[in-house]
């Protein structure tokens, strides 16, 4: 929740009789446009450890264990309802899959702040900022007899949630931060050829967003004349919220050459959400003396709507799988996230204050993995997978939401058949990210340095068919 980059100065209030301050004018059009505006961009630029931006990959138990290593092309794995339709036409009958992956996220600062006095900010280095969130995923996969197939799923594929401690020493950049992205998808898939098919779907989803930051608003005040309009005199909170429905859709194909060699593509396009929701205020009574004596002022930071604009990106994936022998198979993956489409977030207030505007300096990433299965027995089935997660971020326009940075993706899982029919899979990865740190500031404050952290993903999943 920084100024605007469209401010070169932060603000100054002279206290003076209502109507005769040219400052506190300012103040009443410039001041709120910047914390609402970046603190709700904050909160949607803000990134999980556990993969780049703010998108998780976690829809599949099964395709963990390999570090989602051909997720476009495997068969046998339900979750191809939405990583790509057209494998859909491999399965025989009727598949049921349920995942749960529990994301344990663990950051921690190690740096320090100043305020604009050049002051070290009050505070602690606000804990573990992580949690230990569950995401769960839902599909089913039916297969016809004239080839035709069709599936329906229930995922996240975008979120986050992160807390650090209340006061610590980042607070007027970020205390809490909640991103929930739940998508439901149909899809249907067809086979063109023996060897070749096609699939379709449709995704209807919902956006919340929830977040947090301190204000500042002894250091709004400076230079008036009274004890606490100096930074960190007088500390206030502001919590926002938004939500919408959006709708997007994904296409694939699935060629398989031989019978050991597959290959798959898929597409998701981008959905535009616009949230709406409600900015909650909360004051310092002194604070909300001295600004109420101004007609001019009186009326900032009040509980009201807001709107803002929300895009996620596209995402293309493609992968192959090789079944070396019996026993043995090989699976690989590329894909890109077009960052680059979040151009901008655009903020609309209830009251009459213009449309603040702030652009993304974001760019397309890319993650790669590969994966090897090894099948023990009729039974056990063992996986393992490296991966390379590539952040769309920069120095300049990371914040403490969470750092972000290229990371690296190191994963184990099995699957234990009990019967024919019933599958159970289990899943680890640990997630080392390259070096996080950031250089943020806000207002007149600024906090930099490193982070220590990593997070670990533990997934367990059923699927049954019949």
């Amino acid at each position: 929740m920084a100024q605007r980059s469209t401010r070169k100065t932060r603000p100054h209030v002279t206290i003076d009789p209502p109507g005769e301050s040219p400052a506190m004018l300012n103040v009443a059009r410039a001041t709120p446009l910047s914390i609402l505006a970046l603190g709700v961009v904050a909160a949607l630029a803000a990134v999980p450890a556990h993969a780049a931006g703010f998108q998780l990959k976690e829809n599949s138990v099964k395709s963990q264990g390999t570090s989602f290593a051909g997720t476009a092309a495997k068969t046998g794995d339900s979750s191809v309802v939405t990583n790509n339709p057209a494998v859909m036409t491999q399965f025989e009958g009727t598949t049921v899959q349920a995942d749960v992956t529990v994301i344990d996220l663990n950051y921690s600062f190690e740096g320090s702040g100043t305020d604009a006095f050049g002051r070290p900010l009050t505070g602690s280095n606000g804990g573990n900022a992580g949690d230990v969130t569950p995401v769960p995923a839902l599909s089913m996969v039916h297969r016809f007899d004239n080839g035709l197939a069709v599936g329906a799923m229930v995922s996240a594929p975008f979120g986050l949630k992160t807390e650090y401690d209340a006061g610590w020493v980042g607070r007027y950049a970020a205390q809490t931060s909640e991103v929930e992205v739940i998508d439901l998808t149909f899809s249907a898939a067809l086979d063109i050829t023996d060897r070749f098919s096609v699939g379709i779907g449709a995704i209807a989803s919902r956006a919340d967003v929830t977040l947090s930051r301190g204000v500042d608003f002894g250091g709004l005040l400076f230079p008036a004349p009274l004890p606490f309009a100096q930074p960190q005199g007088a500390d206030g909170l502001v919590e926002v919220t938004g939500n919408d429905n959006g709708f997007g859709w994904l296409v694939g194909a699935h060629f398989r050459p031989t019978d050991s060699l597959a290959f798959g593509i898929s597409y998701r396009s981008e959905i535009d959400y616009e949230l709406s929701g409600t900015a909650d205020w909360t004051v310092p009574g002194s604070v909300a003396t001295v600004l109420g004596v101004n007609p001019n002022t009186a009326p900032l930071f009040k509980d009201g709507a807001v709107l803002a604009d929300l895009t996620t990106p596209s995402i293309l994936s493609v992968g192959a799988t090789w079944q070396v022998n019996e026993a043995l198979s090989l699976s690989a993956t590329y894909s890109e996230t077009n960052w680059s489409s979040l151009r901008e977030v655009r903020i609309q207030f209830q009251n009459p204050d213009p449309d603040a505007v702030e652009p993304f300096d974001w760019k397309d990433a890319y993650f790669a993995s590969l994966g090897a299965e090894y099948r023990a027995n009729d039974r056990l089935t063992l996986r393992t997978g490296v991966g390379y997660d590539e952040s769309p971020t920069n120095l300049e326009t990371r914040t403490p939401r969470l750092p972000d940075a290229n990371r690296l993706f190191y994963s184990v899982g099995a699957t234990w058949a009990l019967s024919d029919a019933l599958d159970v899979n289990l899943a680890y990865t640990r997630i080392e990210p390259r070096d996080p740190k950031i250089d943020f500031t806000t207002g007149g404050s600024r906090i930099a340095g490193p982070f220590e952290g990593n997070a670990n993903l533990f997934g367990i999943s059923t699927q049954f068919r019949f």
